[in-house]
Order: structure tokens, then sequence, then C-alpha cells
């Protein structure tokens, strides 16, 4: 058994490309193209020259020796916090940033949520010299204001989701309509692995640079490629696929996967979608999906706005439903002192979002000599005004 895509562009039931006909031509032109484009040498060389001179790659996998010793295991963290611009999310925006070239496009628009997908993406329209668009949620605008200073900075227009409840599924809905209005000229740089196919597994595919290095890098420092656990984060889930990418058919690696459980699972504000949801279509893909007895999408939350998304990537939906990935929900009071904790044991402020993951280490017992590798997807510059009023610092 595989848990890659198949060529239908299916994680076993999940996946597909449910879209409107006004986008068919759109998502059509990419599918046919991603393979061959991102296949070809040229294209190769630029994105493996730009993640190492413009994006700092490979980012370090450290070995937490302070963490280790309190929870009695081997704690590696990739820290994709040292990527440029402060995430994974260049990764994959400089991969689609090439594909749009290739494809003459001359307009770019994304969604984002926490607001590093925006960062990323204006960050490559600059370096390209690209027109760019971000749609965000209003509340995510006001929860992370350096972050649309920084896209603003990068000569991006933001521009504000105000329906629903104001975040990431808002601002993926305004994206795709703008998509439907701007179908010759406009390429929409999706920022997870979600959407319809081709995009979860294009962005998963620009993404597994992470689980490459986890390779070669504990490969030097344990005499192993391949750890015991990888724990990530899931919001829509592109660090957790990128993370997991090289290590899905190995079953021999545990896999992890931490949602939201905001105020508690059942508390009615929450995003732990694995718990909550229900197969259902998301922003054109089958997946799993909070939602209503009538099939009315429920608004998600988390303190994290990386993580309130009320869906997850069919690759996700495809690793919860077959039990290949443990997924853990984790709450707002555990993940906030789960990011105290780091910072105070190794001096490293993460995200809030990667907060959530390094809360698996109170929820399950390791072995000693069990090797866990946490992604340590973003650092916690963004979220500095919620620490600051979460512990009153």
């Amino acid at each position: 058994m595989t848990y890659n895509i198949d060529k239908n562009g299916f994680y076993g039931e999940f996946g597909g490309a449910f879209i409107p006909e006004m986008l068919y031509a759109n998502v059509e032109e990419l599918r046919q193209n991603y393979l061959k484009i991102s296949n070809e040498t040229s294209f190769k060389t630029e994105f493996e020259n730009l993640l190492r001179d413009f994006a700092g790659r490979p980012t370090p996998l450290y070995f937490a020796e302070r963490l280790s010793k309190k929870y009695n295991t081997k704690i590696y963290l990739k820290r994709e916090d040292l990527c440029h611009t402060g995430a994974h999310k260049i990764n994959n925006t400089i991969g689609q940033i090439l594909m749009a070239k290739h494809l003459g496009k001359t307009r770019i628009i994304a969604e984002t949520g926490a607001g590093q997908h925006g960062v990323a993406t204006a960050t490559v329209c600059a370096l390209m010299g690209l027109q760019c668009i971000v749609y965000m949620g209003e509340i995510d605008i006001k929860r992370q204001s350096p972050n649309v200073a920084r896209m603003k900075m990068l000569g991006a227009e933001v521009r504000p989701a105000t329906s629903g409840s104001k975040t990431l599924k808002d601002a993926t809905n305004e994206a795709i309509r703008d998509w439907i209005n701007n179908p010759i000229d406009t390429y929409y740089i999706i920022g997870s692995v979600v959407g319809p196919h081709p995009y979860p597994d294009m962005v998963a595919k620009f993404q597994s640079v992470i689980s490459d290095e986890i390779q070669k890098q504990l490969l030097e420092k344990e005499g192993r490629e391949n750890p015991d656990y990888v724990i990530a984060c899931v919001g829509g889930g592109s660090n957790a696929a990128g993370a997991f990418y090289h290590f899905l058919d190995n079953e021999n690696v545990k896999l992890i996967a931490v949602e939201a459980a905001g105020k508690g699972i059942h508390s009615g504000e929450s995003a732990a979608t694995s718990v909550l949801g229900k197969v259902g279509i998301i922003h054109g893909s089958k997946t799993l999906l909070m939602q209503s007895p009538d099939g009315q999408i429920t608004e998600p939350y988390s303190i994290s706005a990386g993580l309130d998304y009320p869906g997850v990537g069919p690759m996700h939906a495809n690793l919860y439903q077959t039990k290949r990935a443990e997924f853990l929900a984790i709450t707002d009071d555990e993940a906030m002192q789960s990011g105290l904790e780091l910072a105070k044991t190794e001096g490293i402020i993460p995200a809030i979002e990667s907060a959530h993951a390094f809360a698996v280490l109170d929820k399950k017992p390791f072995k000693p000599d069990d090797v866990v590798v946490i992604s340590l997807s973003g650092r916690g510059d963004k979220d500095l005004n919620t620490y600051i009023d979460y512990f009153k610092l």
C-alpha cells in the first residue's frame, strides 16, 4: 500500500478536483504541466539554487539537549524557523513562482491565515517582479499586523476577507473568486496541501525538501536515515506533508499530526478536524471537514491563526482514516505553555502553530533511545502580541 497520491489525484478516497466549470481550464492547465515542468533540469536547478542561496537551505537539524534530558528521549528540531521569511512556507512559494513563470502568468494571488504564506508569496513576487495580491481574513489582519506590514513593504496588496469567520477559509474563498474572474493572466499560489488536484501533490513535493534533509542529516548525526517519530502541526498541513513525505510508505517511522483543539475539542471553539470532521468538499477537494448536520461548514477556532481551518489536506485525511498517522488535538493553553517551555529550555521562541507540536511531549511517553524529530515550522516573532497578551509579559 502507498500513502502517496494516485494517478487520478486521490489519496485513498480523498482528493480530486471538485471545481466550478469556470476554473476548469486553469486547474487543467496546471495538472497537465506541473509534473513535466517540475521535472525539467532547468526548473530543478533554479529551484535548488533559490532554496540554497535565497531561502538559506538546508535548515539545521538541531539536537535539543535540554529538552531531550527533560523528556528522557532524543529530540531533534527541524529548524524551518530559520528559513528566509521565518517559516517553511518559502519552500512552496519558490516552487510555485517558478511554475507560474514557466506557464507565462504575470499576476499572482494568494490566501493567508497567519500571514506567513502571504509574506512568502509577496517575497517571491518581489524577487521575480510580479504583481501580488494577498487575501487575508479581517480578523487575521488585526492579530497578525507585523506580517501585514511585511507584505506591504514587499509590494503586495493585502485585501481583507470580511465574510464568514473573517479568517483563512474566507480568504481562500475570496482568492478563488478572484481566480474565476481573472483566468488568463493569473496564477493562484495555494499555501497548503489543500485545494483541487494537483495542488495538494505539488505543494507536498515542494515541501518534501524538509524530509529529504531530515534523512541526510540524521544519517550524519545518528548513523541512520529514519527517525522513530516525526511530529508536526497540521492546519491544512503543508509543513507536516513536507516532514512526513519521505517516510509515508515506511511504517517503521511513526507519524504524529497535531491539530488545534482550541478551547477544547467539544467546546464549540476548536479546529480539531480529524475528530470533528466528516467527509465533505471544501475549496475543490474531498476531505475531512467540520460541518453541521445539514452540511454547512462550521467555523473553526484556534489561538493560532495558521491552524483555524475547518478542513485538512486530503493527504492527511487519508493518513487519519488509514491510521497511518496518529492525530492528537492540543488546546490553546497546552500550546502556549509548550511555546514558553521551548523558549526557556532551548532559547527558541516558536510560532504558536509549531508550539502545538511540542505539547505532544507531555501527552505521549517516548523511550530513551527513540529518535524524535519535531518540525519547528516557524518562528514566534509574528505571534509576540499573542504571547504578550496571554502571559501578561
